[in-house]
């Protein structure tokens, strides 16, 4: 660990120039946490191409959406998809690995607890004593680990989400769950069987309380599911999948979408809500919460001048995708035009969104809460997280100073 200079505010000339010292600062961190894949994956040259030993590599926008929005040519079932990797784990009826009409049963039946007027005052509930607790201790000036404080707020919608007490969801439990989808591998399209036996011990024993709290009244999560009319073995399943794939995405987001805002001197610039909405969008674009999506071929396709067929394995480069539109820039317009590429789209258009941007909205009126008050945000100090899927901050201790 390391003490890091941070970037001061700067004058509109030095703009560009601070924004290129914060996409320096993450590009780090992505080496950090993926020194061998991440190198190997830019190294891939052009919008899509073959590459033995992985499958078809996807870079171009365009073509990710045109291969998303094919559900008759490529599915999340069958060799090389996401089924491969989280059947195992999970079951066979989650949406991480479903295709078709039960998917569209399913993610129907679903919606109700996911949106806005649900997840909202959920998250607030939830997560908004911490969001005050941080702006509170920066006010104060206080040195504050952002990072630790979104695993805590992580773990926290965890408790929610399987019906535990908050306390019973410590950092270790979080980090057990963080190192299952740390042993994916894109070389290895699925899980060694000590490596599922390791995940099921982990989410069987989270499911234990889901299961209690699904016989409850409908104040958790397993409760409203069970009032949705999901049987107790669709409603584990879910919430298995909800705790496997939002708690690190948000945890992973949060600190670096601030350390962007911070490094650059930005922060500043988000005085309204508006301005809040395209920051958020914009980071989301630039740090993509899922940076790689993988989908089966059903029959033969051509994706730009590759030719697919049936059995090849398609892995979409959301990230490269998202940044292809240009650098991290705060204030652009950059990520109107993607349509929120980094969810999805289509019918497989992360059904969790509402509830992700929720969480980013409530720390980022907290951050701006404190530069209102004639603070500026600083870097103090980071750490890569290492065992890890997505790239995250095992430490980013943040302070505001006058």
């Amino acid at each position: 660990m390391t003490a890091d200079r941070a970037t001061a505010h700067r004058p509109s000339a030095d703009r560009a120039e601070a924004l290129a010292l914060a996409m320096r600062h993450d590009e780090r961190l992505m080496r950090a946490v993926h020194p061998v894949g991440y190198p190997l994956l830019q190294a891939v040259r052009g919008p899509v191409r073959r590459v033995p030993g992985l499958g078809v590599v996807v870079k171009d926008a365009a073509l990710a959406r045109r291969v998303l929005l094919d559900g008759e040519g490529f599915s999340k079932q069958g060799k090389g998809a996401s089924s491969d990797l989280w059947t195992p784990v999970l079951g066979p009826s989650v949406l991480l690995n479903m295709h078709g009409d039960d998917h569209r049963t399913l993610r129907r039946r679903l919606a109700p607890i996911f949106s806005p007027s649900f997840v909202e005052p959920l998250v607030q509930q939830a997560l908004g004593e911490g969001a005050a607790a941080l702006e509170r201790s920066l006010l104060a000036g206080e040195r504050v680990d952002l990072a630790a404080h979104t695993r805590r707020s992580a773990s926290a919608a965890i408790a929610l989400l399987v019906g535990l007490e908050r306390e019973a969801v410590d950092d270790r439990l979080f980090q057990q769950i963080a190192g299952i989808t740390g042993m994916v591998r894109l070389t290895r399209p699925t899980l060694r069987p000590a490596q599922v036996k390791s995940a099921r011990a982990v989410l069987d024993a989270l499911g234990e309380h889901a299961a209690a709290a699904y016989r409850g009244d409908e104040s958790t999560v397993p409760g409203r599911l069970r009032g949705l009319g999901l049987s107790e073995e669709e409603a584990l399943s879910a919430v298995g999948a909800f705790v496997l794939t939002g708690t690190e995405t948000i945890a992973a987001a949060i600190p670096r979408i601030a350390a962007l805002l911070a490094d650059s001197g930005t922060l500043r610039e988000v005085v309204d809500d508006e301005a809040a909405e395209r920051a958020i969008a914009e980071g989301l674009r630039w740090t993509t919460p899922t940076p790689v999506m993988l989908r089966s071929t059903l029959v033969a396709r051509t994706i730009g001048s590759v030719a697919v067929a049936p059995g090849d394995r398609v892995i979409i480069l959301t990230y490269a995708a998202d940044r292809a539109a240009g650098g991290f820039d705060p204030a652009s317009d950059r990520a109107a035009g993607l349509k929120q590429l980094w969810f999805g789209a289509g019918a497989h258009f992360c059904i969790g969104a509402p509830l992700a941007m929720a969480e980013i909205r409530l720390v980022l009126a907290a951050l701006r809460s404190v530069e209102r008050a004639g603070r500026t945000l600083r870097v103090i100090e980071r750490a890569p997280a290492r065992g890890q899927l997505l790239p995250a901050y095992a430490r980013l201790i943040v302070e505001a100073r006058p």
